[in-house]
């Protein structure tokens, strides 16, 4: 905008410079040796490369806001392929690519929220099915009221209300505004808590479960939802490890950086094309027997914190999934 001011302020000039010169020509004292004729040529010419400049400054300017203009309507009526061609001066052509990445990532977003609903109306219509079909069965007559037909349409409803709670709190932290209650807490503690808790489900699936936790000192972290984390890692571990398997369970400190925390099993592991996926929301396999969300809340829950996590299939076999929690 800068260089803009002085090119016009410099138009301006010429062209005053022009009419004076044409001035002084009518009035007779050209200053130009006598000359009146060659002054006014000479006026007129400065004065006409003075707008073909002011005008190619203009169309400069014009073409790309025009660009930009177009694609944010298009944008605005729900185009999000809109893009703008990069041309202009620097600071145009920097507003173009930043349009451009703000116009992709509107179109990441209604791609996501798309899936999104999609994934929901697939996993909600398996439990709304059982629901209908077992509650028109009981109205019918077809089905007696008992026990064992009326206990399905709460496994059911439990299965859905857990659903949309995990769809809640994923749906927050990825908007940022997840609520964090921080206080120090004895993160060593809180694995061995978490691990005891499992442990009857795993000594059922003929799994071994090891805990070896060496946090250090307290971390200021929000307990809850640290060990939410824990408890998808392990649910998933578990349901991945076959009888007589094991999942190790092992944490780490480092003074002044923070807590690492290891969640290892001797599963079948994780397919090398899957791994940049496995924190997708919904992601998940044939036999998962999961709603495919635990990971995704665990990595936005640890991303929430200030931490990393990361999942690894090591050649001998099984996963590895490792959290970073770092200190505040």
């Amino acid at each position: 905008m800068r260089r803009a001011a002085l090119f016009v302020l410099a138009v301006l000039l010429v062209v005053f410079a022009a009419g004076g010169a044409l001035s002084a020509w009518l009035s007779g004292s050209t200053g130009m040796g006598g000359r009146p004729f060659a002054a006014a040529i000479a006026a007129v010419a400065v004065l006409a490369v003075g707008i073909t400049l002011g005008a190619w400054a203009v169309r400069r300017m014009a073409v790309p806001l025009a660009d930009v203009m177009e694609a944010a309507d298009r944008l605005a009526t729900g185009q999000y392929d809109a893009r703008v061609r990069e041309r202009g001066s620097p600071g145009f052509r920097r507003l173009a690519r930043s349009f451009n990445e703000m116009a992709g990532r509107l179109q990441e977003g209604e791609q996501r929220r798309r899936d999104l609903l999609a994934d929901v109306a697939h996993e909600l219509r398996t439990p709304l099915s059982v629901i209908r079909g077992t509650t028109e069965g009981l109205l019918d007559g077809m089905y007696p009221r008992d026990d064992a037909h009326i206990a399905p349409l709460v496994e059911e409803s439990v299965l859905m209300a857990h659903l949309l709670d995990d769809l809640q709190t994923l749906s927050t932290a990825e908007a940022g505004v997840l609520q964090l209650f921080r206080e120090p807490t004895d993160v060593g503690r809180l694995i061995e808590d978490t691990a005891a808790a499992f442990s009857p489900r795993a000594e059922a699936g003929g799994v071994s479960l090891e805990v070896h936790a060496h946090a250090g000192p307290p971390l200021n972290v929000d307990p809850v939802r640290v060990r939410e984390i824990l408890e998808n890692l392990l649910t998933n571990a578990l349901r991945y490890t076959p009888p007589g398997g094991l999942v190790r369970v092992e944490s780490f400190a480092d003074p002044g950086v923070g807590v690492t925390i290891t969640v290892t099993d001797t599963g079948h592991g994780i397919a090398a094309v899957d791994l940049p996926s496995v924190f997708d929301r919904f992601a998940k396999t044939a036999d998962s027997g999961g709603n495919g969300l635990g990971l995704a809340i665990a990595k936005r829950l640890v991303e929430a914190h200030g931490g990393e996590i990361r999942a690894e299939s090591p050649s001998q076999g099984g996963s590895r999934f490792v959290v970073t929690l770092p200190v505040h």
